[in-house]
């Protein structure tokens, strides 16, 4: 068996827990899940994982941009009360349900 050594490192505590939650859930612990990173990352050289950065990136003006134009687009649209809402959720249901029948 090769020399063990024990690595180290600080993390968020909730993306820790988050994580390990979703690990146990595939019937394995963190360091297991981390001695299988490192194994992969041996065996393609590199990150187990597509690692690159996205095309273009966008600022946060972009996003504000977009979001009034969608809010101008939608200001002619009439406004629904909350019951015409879940009346119209309902009978989209009941038509899927029938198609699904």
């Amino acid at each position: 068996m090769a020399e063990q050594v024990l690595v180290q490192f600080r993390a968020d505590k909730s993306l820790k827990d988050e994580v390990s939650d979703i690990y146990n859930k595939l019937g394995m612990d963190l360091p297991t899940a981390f001695r299988m990173f490192l194994a992969k990352s041996k065996q393609v050289r590199g990150l187990p994982f597509e690692a690159t950065l996205p095309a273009s990136t966008s600022i946060r003006e972009d996003f504000g941009e977009a979001f009034h134009a969608l809010r101008e687009e939608a200001s002619d649209l009439p406004e629904m009360s909350l019951e015409e809402i879940n009346a119209e959720i309902s009978a989209s249901r009941a038509e899927r349900k029938r198609k699904s029948l």
